[in-house]
């Protein structure tokens, strides 16, 4: 394992590919800790659960003939599928993507 120069984390390779690490991936005793930061966990489940509420809530508006709130239903389902994407995409940035281990 190598230091990195920014001193924000250190670099070493796993499986023939750089892995980052950052400081909130080790204990204060050095030992690792979970994979995924506790922001992209949240943020992913949140999201997930807002885009079932808001496709429920907007196939209803539809159904009902509400165009408006339909497409500002539609708007907030879009936020959360960025929002989904670019915390998975840290996450693989940090080299603990989701990834099959069975």
């Amino acid at each position: 394992m190598t230091s990195d120069l920014s001193g924000m984390g250190s670099v070493h390779r796993e499986g023939g590919r750089k892995v980052h690490e950052t400081p909130e991936q080790r204990s204060e005793t050095g030992k690792p800790m979970v994979a995924a930061t506790p922001r992209d966990v949240i943020h992913i489940r949140l999201a997930s659960f807002v885009l079932f509420v808001a496709i429920a809530l907007g196939a209803l508006s539809l159904i009902a003939g509400a165009t408006i709130p339909a497409v500002i239903l539609g708007v907030v389902v879009v936020v959360a599928v960025v929002d989904v994407i670019l915390a998975v995409r840290r996450q693989r940035r940090l080299g603990t993507g989701p990834r099959s281990t069975g």
